[in-house]
């Protein structure tokens, strides 16, 4: 598998790293190549590329897309451009890994979703909160019954924002599509379809309240499934102390997910279990001081999808439902940078 890079910022180095560890060698059982890393500001992917012997640096990303030393292409560029290389890529063959939320709204989605089905090329998209050890223990408690049926989920997820944060790219709405929502909020909302599923009804408000700039700093959501589940999410860089929280509530038990490695705090996942006669549960704690090893989780299971030819589990799809709530969280709140 030779695997092209696009975007070599500190995402796209992330990536690189991932593609070389050795958990993905051993669960595909196929040799990771990275080949070729393409940034518009050829320094950095030079600085990138040299890391790995025979790696190509490049400029423009259209060569990547075309070149036959290419399987896979992991985009990790600005969200501007995001659907736009996707669509390119897919419509060339090549699977792709694009980092959420994959566009800046759910339209722009949809010519890439057409494509691929075309081409046969998977769309991955990078969800990879999914794959934190917290969360797949999460997982694996929800399927195994042991919340028995789900109610709803509560979650937060903020930071604090640095100097000169209002005058980034992700201040800019031509290049980002929104602010925090588009930005940690689709994490959020991914995360609450993961164990919710689709949500029918959509409410909300979008705000900005302390960062100077057009885009929001503050997203508040209240979603609801036909079965009448809710998702009540918060995200936030307003924060100031870097906080995440997820909580799922379940008839028969409740699961506490806390921090997610380095600023966040350590990763903990708390199962409290309901006994019989009510009164105080049965608690289980898990504890993951160890290093973040999500990337290297989400791509390892997509070199899977693709050895399976099965669609990959966070897809476009995915994306696409995410994008639609935030789209609509922008309209009710009268944000027209989605519009």
């Amino acid at each position: 598998m030779k695997v092209a890079i696009i975007g070599c910022g500190l995402i796209g180095q992330k990536r690189a790293k991932s593609l070389t560890h050795s958990l993905i060698k051993n669960a595909a059982k196929e040799k990771v190549e990275l080949t070729v890393c393409v940034d518009q500001i050829r320094e950095k992917a030079e600085s990138l590329a040299k890391q790995y012997p025979g790696c190509v640096a490049l400029a423009d990303w259209r060569e990547a897309v075309n070149r036959e030393d290419v399987d896979i292409i992991v985009i990790a560029t600005l969200h501007a451009s995001l659907a736009e290389i996707g669509l390119a890529a897919v419509a060339a063959g090549k699977h792709i890994l694009v980092e959420k939320p994959a566009g800046r709204r759910a339209s722009e989605l949809e010519p890439v979703i057409t494509a691929a089905k075309k081409s046969g090329a998977l769309a991955r998209v990078g969800f990879n909160h999914r794959y934190h050890r917290a969360f797949q223990k999460a997982r694996e408690l929800v399927n195994n019954g042991e919340l028995g049926d789900l109610m709803f989920i509560r979650a937060r997820y903020g930071h604090g924002g640095r100097v000169g944060y209002d005058k980034e790219w992700r201040a800019q709405p031509e290049l980002s599509g929104g602010g925090e929502l588009i930005d940690q909020g689709v994490h959020l909302i991914d995360l609450a379809r993961w164990f919710l599923g689709d949500f029918n009804e959509v409410n909300g408000s979008a705000h900005t309240y302390y960062w100077n700039m057009p885009v929001d700093d503050n997203g508040f959501l209240l979603l609801r499934t036909p079965k009448q589940q809710v998702a009540f999410l918060h995200a936030s860089c307003t924060e100031w102390k870097n906080l995440f929280s997820f909580e799922i509530y379940g008839r028969i038990g409740k699961i506490d997910i806390n921090g997610l490695g380095g600023s966040y705090g350590v990763e903990r996942i708390s199962f409290y279990k309901m006994s019989p006669e009510m009164g105080p549960p049965e608690t289980f704690i898990w504890e993951f001081p160890m290093a973040d090893n999500s990337w290297e989780m989400e791509f390892a299971e997509f070199i899977e999808d693709i050895r399976e030819k099965r669609q990959p589990e966070a897809g476009l799809q995915d994306a696409y439902a995410a994008l639609t709530i935030v789209e609509e969280i922008y309209r009710k709140s009268n944000y027209d940078h989605c519009s």
